[in-house]
C-alpha cells in the first residue's frame, strides 16, 4: 500500500492472483478497514453461528456499526420494526435505520447459511409499508440492496448491489460509503443505483457469454472471420474458438495489469498470474482442446485465497483436464489439494483421505461454496510438506 502526496491510496489486492488498483481517500479506507475485519471474523466464525438471532449480533449489527450508526441507539437503530400490511398485524421487520429522525433503510436478516432468493417478497412486503427508499436482504454474509427505480414505493425484483463479506471488493465498499451516516445523500445513492444495478446485471450476461456463449454471439464472430457458410458443424467448431478466444482474452488482461501494477522489472513471480503449468502440461490441453473457464478460475483464486494463510503462495497452482479441475502445490500432480469438478451438471469438490488417496466428494451449487471447506482446505494444504 503506498501513500503518495495528495493523500490516494492505491490498494492492490492479490487474494485472487489477480491485482486490481484502487483509487481511495483516507476517509474510505476506514469503512474499508471495518468490512474487512468484519469479513474475517465472518470466515472465522460463521460455522459457530446457528440462529438468526446470533447472525445478526455477530454479523448483521457490527455491519451496520461499520456503516457510523449506534447500534444501541433507539433513535438511530430500531429492531423489530412494525411493518403491518392491512388487516395483517405483527409484521416487523429486523431492523430500520433512522436518520435525523427519519427512516432511511430496513434490513431483514436470516441465518448465514441460508439462500437469499426464497425471502424477497417478504422484504417486498416491507418494504411498501415503510417510508424508506432502501433496504437490504442479508443473511450475514451477502448483503444485497433494493431501492425503487423501475415504480415509486415498489421495491424493484433485483438488487442494485451486492456485497458479499466473504469476497470483498473495494470498488463496492467505496458505493457502500454512500450509506455511512456521515455521508449518506438520497439523490447521490439514486444517481448511481440504476448505473450499478444494470452493471451487475451486464456482468452476470457476460460471465454467462464466457462460459456458454449463445449461439448468436457465435455466429457474430464467426461471420466476421469466416466466409463460408454457418453450417451445425461450424458453429460447433467455433463455439469452443471463441470461449478460448474470451479466457485467453482474461488471461491476457489480467497478465498486463499485473505488470502495470508491480512494474515489470520489480515483478519476481512471487504472485503467479494464473497458475505454474509445465510445457508438456500445457502441450497436453492445446492437444485436447481443453478450455479452462471462468468458473474454473474463480474456484482456484478462491482457494489460493483460503490456503495462501497455511502455504507460501507462489506453491499453488492448478492443472485442467477434460475431466476436472486440480488444485496442486509445487507443479505436482502428487501434492493435490482438491479437485473440482465444474463442467457437469453437478459441481462437487474432491478432497484425498488416506495413504491411498481415497476420493471423497462433495456436491456444491456453486463456487461460493468453496468457502464452507476452508478449514479442510488449509488442514489438507498444510500436510503437503514443501519440496
Amino acid at each position: 500500500m503506498r501513500i503518495n502526496k495528495y493523500a490516494q491510496i492505491y490498494l492492490v489486492d492479490k487474494r485472487y492472483g489477480d491485482y486490481t488498483i484502487f483509487n481511495c481517500n483516507i476517509a474510505d479506507m476506514e469503512l474499508i478497514d471495518s468490512i474487512k475485519a468484519l469479513s474475517e471474523k465472518v470466515s472465522r466464525m460463521k460455522e459457530l453461528i446457528t440462529t438468526e438471532e446470533a447472525t445478526k449480533t455477530a454479523f448483521v449489527l457490527p455491519f451496520i456499526h461499520a456503516l457510523g450508526y449506534d447500534v444501541f441507539n433507539p433513535l438511530e437503530v430500531v429492531p423489530e420494526y412494525v411493518a403491518d400490511l392491512g388487516i395483517k398485524k405483527g409484521e416487523k421487520v429486523d431492523y430500520c435505520i433512522f436518520k435525523d429522525g427519519k427512516p432511511v433503510l430496513i434490513v431483514e436478516c436470516k441465518t448465514w447459511a441460508e439462500k437469499l432468493n426464497p425471502h424477497n417478497s417478504q422484504l417486498f412486503r416491507y418494504f411498501h409499508v415503510t417510508a424508506t427508499r432502501f433496504a437490504i436482504l442479508t443473511n450475514g454474509i451477502i448483503y444485497r440492496f433494493y431501492t425503487d427505480m423501475d415504480e415509486p414505493n415498489k421495491m424493484d425484483e433485483r438488487a442494485f448491489m451486492e456485497i458479499n463479506l466473504l469476497d470483498v471488493r473495494e470498488s463496492l465498499i467505496i458505493e457502500l460509503k454512500k450509506f455511512h451516516k456521515s455521508y449518506y445523500d438520497l439523490d447521490s445513492i439514486l444517481l448511481t443505483a440504476s448505473d450499478l444495478k444494470y452493471s451487475r446485471e451486464i456482468k452476470n450476461i457476460l460471465t454467462k457469454q464466457l462460459t456458454d456463449p449463445d449461439e448468436a454471439i457465435v455466429k457474430l464472430i464467426t461471420t466476421s472471420l469466416y466466409n463460408g457458410k454457418f453450417t451445425p458443424k461450424i458453429a460447433e467448431q467455433f463455439n469452443n474458438l471463441v470461449k478460448q478466444g474470451f479466457n485467453q482474452f482474461i488471461s491476457d488482461a489480467v497478465s498486463d495489469r499485473l505488470k502495470t501494477a508491480l512494474g515489470v522489472e520489480s515483478y519476481d513471480g512471487s504472485a503467479p498470474i494464473l497458475a505454474a503449468v509445465t510445457p508438456a502440461e500445457k502441450k497436453t490441453e492445446e492437444a485436447n482442446k481443453i478450455i479452462t473457464t471462468t468458473e474454473e478460475l474463480e474456484s482456484f483464486y478462491i482457494v489460493k485465497s483460503i490456503i495462501r494463510t497455511v502455504v507460501s503462495p507462489d506453491r499453488i497452482g492448478y492443472k485442467d483436464t477434460q475431466q476436472y479441475f486440480s488444485i496442486q502445490l509445487d507443479n505436482n500432480v502428487r501434492r493435490q489439494v482438491c479437485r473440482l469438478v465444474l463442467l457437469s451438471g453437478k459441481k462437487s469438490i474432491i478432497f484425498f483421505e488416506g495413504d491411498d488417496k481415497k476420493e471423497v466428494r462433495f456436491y456444491i451449487d456453486s463456487v461460493d461454496d468453496i468457502y464452507s471447506y476452508a478449514e479442510r482446505l488449509k488442514a489438507d494444504a498444510a500436510r503437503i510438506p514443501s519440496k
